[in-house]
């Protein structure tokens, strides 16, 4: 998929988690911010119009779902 580097304002709480969470992924902070991003569109109802985006929107959308579930199991 196609990158655009842009800037972003976060507050150090959210970028904190970012970090952790992208570093506990094997991800870059870019990375980890672009899929959370897609995931909260989803999840919120925002709906790609372009396949692509779509297709990746869908698979972080179950990525996110089945880490939950795992994290339920977990208690």
């Amino acid at each position: 998929m196609a990158t655009r580097k842009v800037t972003l304002s976060l507050d150090s709480a959210a970028l904190e988690f970012a970090e952790r969470a992208a570093k506990a992924h094997g991800i870059s902070v870019s990375s980890w911010l672009s899929k959370a991003a897609r995931r909260e569109a989803v999840r919120t109802g925002y709906t790609p119009q372009r396949a692509p985006a779509r297709a990746a929107a869908e698979a972080d959308e179950a990525e996110r779902a089945a880490a939950e579930k795992d994290l339920r199991a977990q208690g």
